[in-house]
């Protein structure tokens, strides 16, 4: 067997971190399997983080992914993290809600439009598309919604499997969200995730506020765009003065 196909002549930095990434949310699979829902959420948050943080790694120790070995190991762990564990998540938090087998369907939801995601993801990246822009909402979201909604106090099982699945198509959509980049605007939000993980007796002191912070800035992020760009369609198929 050649020495060219060892693991280690693959394996950089960045990868460890997604490995990070996966490893957080096979431990939020867990979580819900033993019922404890508010921790499931809170490693889903600390997935995020990872998430986050590979590329920026990537960057750092200027690795050479050629083959695409970085790519296909962050993918195989958004399914985890962004797709089975909010899913298991969803499916359990919501075993009670009056319409038998929804959860199940919206669960189901979240992992085909995630895997779906993924791969138009890897495919226009290699086609070299432009990457200013997402095509599709990130699958980070469903993590980030799902997590700040349990966390805030505010839970609903009805508006949870609504706002999932809107996650869900919008994920398949070719709605372009825009990238932030600022090293601003990174500090920020992951310190609001930060706070978001925080012990739930500390959050319960200050009234849940990070989480819910979190859940309206995402809200908005998630809304705003979809928005402005029908309003900008509507005004040029308007009527010419």
């Amino acid at each position: 067997m050649s020495s060219n196909t060892s693991i280690k002549n693959y394996v950089s930095y960045a990868d460890l971190i997604s490995i990070l990434n996966a490893s957080f949310g096979f431990c939020s699979i867990l979580m819900t399997l033993n019922g404890n829902f508010a921790l499931s959420a809170t490693f889903m948050l600390i997935a995020v983080i990872f998430d986050s943080l590979d590329g920026w790694v990537a960057r750092l120790t200027k690795r050479d992914d050629e083959v695409g070995f970085g790519k296909n190991i962050d993918s195989l762990s958004d399914v985890i993290s962004f797709g089975v564990a909010p899913g298991i998540l969803l499916y359990s938090a919501c075993l009670q809600y009056d319409l038998q087998y929804i959860n199940i369907v919206v669960a189901f939801l979240i992992v085909i439009c995630g895997i779906l995601r993924l791969a138009r993801f890897n495919v226009l990246s290699y086609s070299g598309n432009d990457d200013e822009k997402f095509v599709g909402l990130p699958i980070p979201s469903t993590a980030l919604f799902l997590s700040s909604f349990y966390l805030s106090g505010m839970f609903r099982m009805d508006v949870a499997l609504v706002v999932m699945v809107m996650i869900s198509v919008l994920m398949i959509s070719t709605v372009e969200y825009p990238k932030f980049r600022g090293k601003e605007l990174f500090f920020g939000g992951s310190l609001l995730i930060i706070l978001t993980c925080l012990p739930q007796n500390i959050l319960s002191a200050i009234s849940n506020l990070p989480p819910k912070l979190l859940f309206i800035a995402l809200l908005l992020y998630v809304l705003m765009v979809p928005f402005r760009d029908l309003y900008a369609k509507v005004r040029r198929s308007g009527p010419k003065c």
